[in-house]
């Protein structure tokens, strides 16, 4: 009895350890050393004092929420950690109300409050085997704070007083380069701050745009050719996709080469799930600038069309409607053959919702216009397929789709509808003929095989007898 009461007692210890490391990996901080401080004290309101003192107020709450806290601890500092939120919160306000106030003196004071906050080292992730869609995020345990000093930043980037030509002095590359590593923080909150932010860098400091789109190029690559790892993926192509919008015509040859070499391989990653919707628009909006780039773009999707994953499938697929709605006819005619044998054999896939996602193509009323303008190239491309799915296939839904589909190519061109039909008996004729030559050549070879075994099978009899017979 006493044996089963340890054992009993050790499960339970078992049982409560991963329950705190689950807690542990819900809530993380990337805070392992506090800033050494007695216990805070509040200053007051700022809007509450005279106006002639304001400003000194305001510097002085600056420089107090410098202090950072423990709140992996949740016991320590509380009147603290209160003070300073009430401080945070009324620095927010204040940039926000009041105007006149963001001058020279305050831009080294605040710029250095934000940096102080915001700026550390990402600890590595508590799960290892870490997947982003099955497993729930790691949190900023510090995020009470950390969310109102991104307010504070965000506010000041948007004031109508905010002067970029002082505030570059501040805002300058390193501090670019460090914001860009914070966009790998596993806190989604954290990565939408971010997201807003460095777009409005991108807008208002001209002389950072060529060193931002290359850091992004820079964390591209290394996600694509070493780690596949990097949690801000989705809200960079997010970002990108609104400065390729804004990008000047004719387009430059490193925007080009940025799409052929960065963003065309990120389709490659096992990971495509998490950032494949904002790729896809930075897609759109290539082609959308430039027509030309059409070709290059879907030649290169053909090539790297998964072959084993079924949802990645589907992902092009959708990726690829997304182009033709937007695609020029003449541009249409040079990708639509090695396109439609693609889509050929999507139809044909024994995966339900990769040949319903490819029959869908036929519901879109642009891409039938451009099929039903090339129909003496596409039609016999597809005419197989949907033909031997529409006997074979073992899903009724598909049946059901690919009659349709044959239904409108019926309408589309009933002459050569007629001539392929005709065409496609006659070559299953000769198909079903050359099968049953094939299985008649190997029942002969089977009959001959066993002739030749009974042949040689005999003088062997004859010598065990003559051997038994002495």
């Amino acid at each position: 009895m006493a044996s089963l009461s340890s054992k009993s007692s050790d499960m339970d210890q078992i049982k409560k350890t991963k329950a705190k490391a689950q807690q542990r990996r819900l809530q993380g901080s990337s805070r392992y050393r506090k800033t050494a401080v007695s216990e805070m004290q509040a200053l007051g309101q700022i809007k509450d004092c005279p106006v002639e003192e304001r400003q000194n107020l305001f510097i002085k709450k600056l420089q107090q929420c410098c202090v950072l806290f423990d709140f992996a601890d949740g016991v320590s500092d509380l009147k603290s950690k209160e003070i300073k939120r009430s401080s945070l919160n009324d620095l927010v306000d204040y940039i926000a109300t009041s105007r006149g106030v963001i001058n020279e003196t305050i831009y080294p004071e605040v710029l250095n409050m934000i940096s102080c906050n915001i700026f550390r080292i990402l600890p590595p992730s508590d799960n290892p085997d870490f997947d982003p869609e099955e497993d729930d995020p790691t949190l900023e345990t510090c995020w009470p704070h950390l969310q109102i000093v991104y307010e504070l930043f965000l506010r000041l980037l948007e004031s109508p007083d905010f002067q970029p030509t002082v505030a570059k002095r501040y805002i300058d590359q390193r501090f670019v380069l460090q914001l860009l590593e914070l966009f790998d923080s596993e806190d989604p909150r954290e990565r939408d701050f971010l997201k807003t932010i460095l777009h409005r860098i991108y807008g208002k400091f001209l002389s950072l745009r060529a060193f931002i789109r290359k850091h992004i190029n820079n964390i591209f690559l290394r996600f694509i050719f070493e780690s596949e790892k990097f949690n801000g993926i989705g809200e960079l192509l997010e970002i990108l996709g609104s400065i390729i919008n804004g990008f000047a015509l004719p387009l430059k040859q490193e925007h080009k080469v940025f799409l052929t070499k960065v963003l065309l391989p990120l389709h490659t990653p096992r990971c495509l799930g998490l950032y494949h919707a904002q790729l896809a628009y930075c897609m759109v909006q290539f082609i959308e600038k430039d027509a030309s780039l059409t070709e290059p773009v879907v030649s290169r999707l053909l090539k790297y069309w998964p072959k084993t994953c079924s949802q990645k499938e589907i992902m092009y697929l959708g990726e690829i409607e997304e182009i033709l709605d937007v695609i020029d006819p003449q541009q249409f005619q040079s990708i639509m053959v090695p396109l439609f044998r693609q889509i050929s054999r999507c139809v044909s896939s024994s995966h339900f919702q990769v040949a319903e996602r490819a029959l869908y193509y036929w519901n879109n009323e642009y891409i039938m216009s451009l099929i039903e303008e090339n129909c003496y190239n596409i039609l016999p491309i597809m005419f197989p397929s949907l033909y031997k799915v529409s006997k074979e296939h073992w899903n009724q839904t598909i049946v059901a789709l690919v009659y349709n589909v044959l239904k409108s190519f019926m309408e589309m061109n009933s002459k050569l509808f007629d001539e392929l039909t005709s065409n496609y008996k006659a070559e299953r004729q000769k198909e079903k003929k050359k099968e049953r030559e094939r299985e008649e050549l190997w029942k002969r070879l089977e009959k001959l095989e066993v002739q030749q075994t009974n042949q040689l099978a005999k003088p062997r009899q004859s010598g065990y007898r003559a051997i038994a017979a002495q």
